[in-house]
């Protein structure tokens, strides 16, 4: 069984120029314990359907679609009910951990008001599980170190905090916004590791949005390739790395820097994302793909599943565009 699923997912938003159609039928599943990531340029729809199935849209969006956690229809639930589950079994780490805190006030608070708030712990009880939690994310010194304030931290330990306020209700999906996005690339992998060791321990599912595909080599059993708000390409990531099948993966991984490439010029994807105010009426990579013909200007592909566990939005076979 699922832990996720996700059918035909829309997302909208009214504004004064128009409507944006930020996500377009996007369909996945996400088993318990798997680590899901969801790539693609800035404003390709990655964040937006998260934030949906969250519950968490501004207030000028709209959503259609069929969101299922755990096999229970979630998509439209009442506040209180999404807040019992966003508190006890999906839960979110943000972009930035310096915002996502609140600067004025201690970590031990922060974490602290998390458990006593939502498992109904006691003052000292949360603090000591606060502290366990800090210990499990590897923060040096944790139980002096609990009572700083954010600014303390440097940028890795306060994206630990939270990593560790995340995980103190230990739900079954943890969702990460682009949480290497502001590191180093030491710090980088540090969290990514951070990440899978949590993971084993707590049994959590994760799914992973970045725009780096290096990040998501070797830590995601499957990659989602979110474009104009659409999937372009889902499959296991071994393979999709191996063997992209449609020409935007492609585009993306030529453009990742090749140790075995030193000196060579940098390969980039020409022109720009789609505005979607005005989506296109075809492929929304179409005057982007090298590779596009006259039916790609009117007709949007399909998502079909070509083979066991790879799905592609492409009127071209995979002969021809490999």
């Amino acid at each position: 069984m699922n832990l996720l699923e996700v059918k035909d997912l829309n997302v909208y938003f009214k504004t004064l120029d128009g409507t944006v159609s930020a996500v377009n039928g996007v369909s996945f599943d996400l088993k318990e314990k798997e680590t899901m990531a969801i790539v693609g340029e800035s404003g390709s729809g990655k964040s937006q359907t998260v934030f949906a199935l969250m519950g968490l849209l501004a207030k000028n969006g709209s959503v259609s679609g069929s969101v299922k956690f755990n096999g229970t229809e979630i998509l439209g639930l009442p506040e209180k009910a999404m807040n019992k589950i966003r508190a006890e079994k999906i839960s979110m780490i943000f972009q930035d951990p310096m915002t996502s805190l609140n600067p004025y006030m201690r970590v031990s608070d922060q974490l602290m008001e998390v458990l006593m708030h939502h498992k109904g712990m006691s003052k000292k009880a949360a603090l000591q599980e606060s502290i366990h939690m800090l210990d499990a994310v590897k923060i040096p010194e944790a139980r002096t170190r609990v009572h700083l304030y954010p600014h303390e931290f440097s940028g890795g330990m306060r994206q630990r905090v939270m990593i560790a306020m995340s995980l103190l209700c230990r739900p079954k999906l943890l969702i990460a916004d682009e949480p290497t996005t502001a590191l180093d690339v030491t710090v980088q992998s540090q969290i990514m590791k951070l990440l899978k060791e949590l993971q084993h321990e707590f049994g959590t599912a994760i799914v992973l949005i970045t725009h780096d595909l290096g990040v998501v080599a070797g830590s995601c059993e499957k990659t989602l390739v979110m474009y104009g708000g659409r999937v372009m390409e889902y499959n296991d990531t071994d393979s999709l790395f191996k063997q992209p099948t449609h020409p935007y993966t492609q585009g993306l991984l030529a453009a990742i820097p090749r140790l075995d490439h030193l000196g060579d010029e940098l390969n980039t994807i020409p022109g720009n994302p789609p505005n979607m105010l005005r989506p296109p009426q075809g492929c929304p990579f179409e005057p982007r793909c090298p590779i596009a013909t006259e039916s790609c200007k009117t007709q949007a592909p399909q998502l079909i599943e070509t083979s066991e566990g790879l799905c592609r939005a492409c009127h071209k076979d995979i002969q021809e565009v490999a």
